[in-house]
């Protein structure tokens, strides 16, 4: 299929999810029923090693097999790329999003550009550090992106695919690659929603790596703003680092030997220098954004 030829792709990474896939794709047939958009059901096998492809062809659904497993972010990059609908929207393919929901995101675009589910309980494993890890996180991240994010990693996200694809160079492979497609339209001034949406227990064996996944958690959204918004994250290092000198070099010269020391200057120019790269980082996005922005207009 080539891209455009339908209003909206459903697009699943998977791997090992053949318990999960017939509930899953027989409520969002259901769910579309009740709509007048033309779609299809897109997975992306990640290697499965069980009955996962034979099941989602049996299913009628697209399936594109992947020859290595590189993980959720890679599965749904290729997806990405080989929908045929104006607008994608993702779910796992866990049973763990309610299909539902798929009409009423719908129901935002073409006014937004994503649109989100933003889950009111956590039924992951490790609760009791996902928790707190999540809501850390996500208040770095809404600091950072200059607005207050529900649910920085949920996995059930519409948006248009064309505006996805200059970001995708920015998703890694693995778990946070929705957070980092969250954060690439947020920092670049597009027009995200949430709405509320359940969240379920999963049906089959979690593949999340508690101390991995959220150390990939926290550097990737440090590692997105500073692609977007570098001066969220260099500015606030380099006023630190003054403000400490500066501090410093008063308590030095007029409390304990008179006279600056070596460390005071350090301190200065190590955040001037910081601010300074700051500076050039922003030059670079805006340029980089500027030109993302012409290639989409051309393209229009």
């Amino acid at each position: 299929m080539k891209p455009h030829s339908i209003d909206v792709t459903i697009l699943m990474p998977c791997h090992n999810e053949d318990q999960a896939l017939p509930k899953v794709v027989g409520d969002i047939r259901a769910a579309m029923q009740a709509t007048q958009y033309s779609y299809e059901i897109l997975i992306v096998d990640d290697k499965s090693t069980d009955r996962s492809v034979e099941v989602a062809e049996e299913l009628g659904c697209r399936v594109i097999r992947r020859p290595v497993r590189r993980g959720a972010g890679a599965a749904r990059k290729t997806g990405i790329l080989a929908a045929a609908g104006r607008i994608i929207v993702m779910l796992d393919a866990d049973g763990t999003y309610a299909a539902e929901d798929i009409p009423k995101m719908l129901a935002f675009f073409p006014e937004y550009d994503q649109v989100n589910g933003a889950r009111t309980s956590e039924q992951g494993t490790v609760a009791f550090l996902r928790r707190p890890a999540k809501w850390l996180i996500g208040l770095l991240a809404s600091f950072l992106a200059r607005q207050r994010i529900p649910d920085l990693n949920t996995g059930l996200k519409a948006f248009k695919r064309d505006l996805m694809i200059p970001y995708l160079w920015t998703v890694p492979d693995g778990f946070s690659c929705v957070s980092s497609m969250t954060l690439a339209f947020m920092c670049n001034g597009q027009a995200v929603k949430y709405i509320p949406t359940e969240y379920r227990k999963r049906i089959g064996v979690s593949k999340f790596h508690p101390i991995k996944d959220t150390y990939n958690y926290i550097l990737t959204v440090f590692r997105l703003v500073t692609y977007f918004e570098p001066l969220r994250v260099f500015f606030p290092a380099a006023l630190v680092l003054i403000v400490w000198g500066i501090v410093k070099s008063l308590h030095d010269l007029y409390f304990v030997i008179g006279r600056l020391q070596l460390s005071d200057i350090i301190l200065i120019l190590s955040g001037v220098i910081i601010g300074f790269q700051g500076l050039l980082a922003d030059l670079i996005v805006a340029q980089a954004r500027a030109r993302a922005m012409s290639e989409l207009k051309t393209n229009d």
